[in-house]
């Protein structure tokens, strides 16, 4: 299905994981991309193989986004190149597990850089301009630990709630408003990518591989929903399950049993 070769989307995080994915699924679409992330190699692979197998135009910019001003930054950059971005999927994410007096507070200190205020910044650099040009699309990569409190997870499930709280909010204002732009949070669960397995994020949690979802399914039913012009997302029935579970438990039982499962199964 193709929308136009003349629409464009952006995505952060663009270099692995659902972030290549959302690049492959809007390709398919028809838009042309912009690339973002911190591995130009990684960048310029995704990018070359993307344009040639659906013959769109692939641009790269390669950006830290836990720097300061990294969104102004892009935003201008992509200005500068006279493009105009439709869709905007915020996918980049940091994550790191372990005790929060132990980790090192530098990396949590990005984590919250990235997770929240780069993501504020873009979606309000793109929601001001695309509602001034009539509509368009923003899709808020949050998390299913945005629905809960995770002890040895904590920092990142809290930057994800506000991802989720954040982005309802604001779909509302901008239906309301009647800007003709879309913004939904996509809700993953456990999902096979390298987040699942890096050592620099800390410790290591060992989930079953059959409890994870496949980053292209992700990533399909994240477009899906904002194209449909849902406010919020959550991929997976096992997910959606424990959304459910969330609503029928209080969260300091939730929060115990969650703190006893991560830390029985963190390395």
């Amino acid at each position: 299905m193709s929308t136009g070769k003349n629409q464009t989307a952006l995505v952060t995080g663009a270099s692995d994981g659902i972030g290549t994915e959302f690049i492959k699924n809007l390709a398919s679409r028809g838009y042309d991309l912009i690339l973002v992330a911190r591995s130009e190699d990684k960048l310029y692979q995704v990018a070359d193989k993307v344009s040639s197998e659906f013959e769109v135009e692939c641009t790269v910019i390669v950006a830290d986004l836990s720097e300061p001003n990294a969104a102004q930054d892009i935003f201008h950059n992509v200005e500068g190149k006279g493009l105009q971005v439709d869709f905007l999927v915020n996918n980049a994410g940091l994550l790191h597990n372990g005790f929060f007096t132990e980790l090192n507070l530098a990396k949590q200190e990005k984590m919250i850089a990235v997770n929240i205020l780069a993501l504020t910044s873009l979606t309000h650099l793109y929601a001001n301009n695309m509602a001034n040009r009539g509509g368009g699309h923003i899709l808020n990569v949050a998390s299913l630990a945005g629905w809960m409190a995770i002890p040895n997870q904590n920092v990142y499930a809290a930057s994800k709630a506000y991802v989720v709280s954040f982005s309802q909010a604001l779909s509302n204002e901008m239906t309301a408003a009647n800007s003709g732009v879309q913004i939904t949070a996509l809700c993953p669960g456990y999902t096979a990518t390298k987040m699942m397995d890096n050592p620099d994020q800390g410790s290591t949690l060992r989930i079953p591989s059959n409890m994870m979802m496949s980053p292209r399914d992700v990533a399909e039913i994240g477009i899906k929903a904002c194209l449909a012009g849902k406010d919020i997302v959550v991929p997976g029935l096992a997910n959606k399950f424990t959304t459910i579970i969330t609503h029928l438990f209080s969260k300091s039982l939730l929060t115990k049993v969650f703190g006893s499962f991560y830390r029985k199964n963190m390395d």
